[in-house]
């Protein structure tokens, strides 16, 4: 692969007008972050739970602010990268010249990586994944093809970003988003079709990264920028070397604010984070520093900026070190797995940390079960509806689901996405809402 080939300023559904990289597409990859930061997909990531429940009293990140800060964390990892091959190659701008604008596509990319998760955190992946495996959905096996079922079964937040960014969604235009192909590729974290995907063997095949609908999109979107093709059949690809700066930007953002939001919700002492994060600091005088402060939460926003600072520097020696092994497709790693010692076992012991004291606390457990009920439940009651569609009960069901996701399709597989488009991108708070008033636990309001 190579950077001409891969910074692609063409866009998905305007295809036409395109007449090649210039100079001048240096603006385009900063439209796709103002498109994706003023669409309705991403605002409703305000209030989609990343972790913890939506805040009461106690403001933690949800969705959105996690988007907006590893955006911050992917521009400045793209910046470093360009810098470093500005000193190699002075005279990289001229062969080259859309390779200062990395740290705009990833940027764009970063805050798009999310928009296809569902509500409810990853729960909401697996209660969507549950209806079909374990509950009423098992009916619809022998409807749709095995690889659309593998969809189904597997829901996949990644694939679903891909196709929130390109669908024609009935009444909003031809082209999705109409973004760059260089931004959409470098959100595929998992470049494979879901018969392919769940393979922990290769890091381009731990999940998937597109559903069948949007098979044949990609593989356009990959054959103009000369992605690495393993196979056909199931359709495989080898990552866009930019997916790699993505992920270690949200790899970053999550594992350091993990822990403050944990220390803020009293889950984890101020003792048990200092324990974790100082030893990224990288600051001989940090000690002292703390010593100074009364605020334990100060201590642990410094503690946080320098950790992270921390992680930038290291992932981004690694991408610029191992450049041409990215470019042959041969890292198989993400580049947090593959930063220096003593940094990765400190970043082992947060996960284990992570693992056993937050992401199974009480009130996030109770999210996740909570979710399984409202998500399946939605799908229980809508995917008969929008399918059968004969009584007056069903008729008044699809009634609900607004114009945009309905579909002109017959296939049982393409209305049940046009469900799962409707259900996935709904907020925690509608999903609920929605839930207890179609199950007759509250009323709506007449005013």
């Amino acid at each position: 692969m190579v950077w001409e080939k891969l910074l692609s300023s063409k866009r998905w559904g305007n295809e036409d007008r395109f007449i090649g990289n210039q100079k001048e597409s240096r603006s385009e990859f900063q439209r796709d972050y103002d498109r994706i930061i003023f669409s309705s997909p991403f605002r409703r990531l305000q209030n989609k739970t990343q972790v913890f429940p939506l805040p009461g009293s106690i403001f933690v990140h949800n969705r959105l602010t996690h988007s907006l800060e590893v955006a911050s964390v992917g521009r400045s990892l793209g910046t470093i990268f360009y810098n470093k091959i500005k000193d190699r190659d002075p005279g990289i701008d001229d062969s080259c010249p859309l390779l200062c604008e990395v740290g705009n596509i990833i940027a764009s990319a970063c805050l798009a990586h999310d928009l296809g998760n569902p509500a409810f955190g990853h729960s909401g992946e697996a209660a969507i994944s549950h209806y079909f495996t374990d509950g009423d959905g098992k009916i619809y096996k022998d409807q749709v093809s095995a690889e659309q079922w593998e969809d189904l079964i597997h829901f996949e937040g990644n694939a679903n970003a891909l196709r929130i960014l390109t669908h024609p969604f009935a009444g909003k235009g031809t082209g999705g988003f109409a973004l760059t192909y260089a931004t959409l590729a470098a959100i595929a974290k998992y470049p494979c079709a879901s018969i392919a995907g769940h393979n922990k063997k290769n890091i381009f095949t731990k999940k998937y990264g597109f559903f069948q609908s949007e098979q044949s999109g990609f593989e356009k979107i990959a054959t103009e920028m000369d992605l690495i093709k393993v196979q056909d059949s199931p359709l495989i690809y080898k990552r866009h070397p930019l997916v790699y700066l993505v992920e270690a930007a949200d790899d970053i953002c999550y594992n350091i604010i993990d822990l403050e939001d944990a220390h803020r919700l009293k889950i984890l002492s101020y003792q048990e984070v200092e324990t974790l994060l100082l030893p990224l600091c990288r600051d001989e005088k940090m000690t002292a520093r703390l010593t100074e402060m009364d605020d334990d939460d100060a201590k642990i926003t410094l503690m946080r900026a320098k950790s992270i600072s921390t992680l930038i520097s290291l992932c981004s020696e690694v991408f610029f070190k191992e450049e041409q092994t990215i470019l042959n497709g041969d890292f198989n790693q993400s580049l947090m797995d593959a930063i220096e010692e003593p940094f990765l076992s400190v970043m082992k012991e947060i996960e284990k940390v992570s693992i056993k004291k937050i992401y199974n606390y009480s009130s996030v457990v109770q999210i996740e079960v909570a979710g399984y009920q409202v998500m399946g439940g939605l799908l229980e009651e809508f995917i008969p509806a929008y399918l059968k569609n004969e009584s007056k009960y069903h008729k008044k069901l699809v009634e609900l689901i607004p114009k945009q996701f309905l579909t002109q399709k017959t296939d049982a597989y393409s209305k049940i996405q046009s469900v799962l488009d409707f259900v996935s991108g709904m907020t925690d708070i509608y999903a609920v809402e929605l839930f207890r008033k179609i199950k007759g636990i509250s009323f709506p309001s007449m005013s």
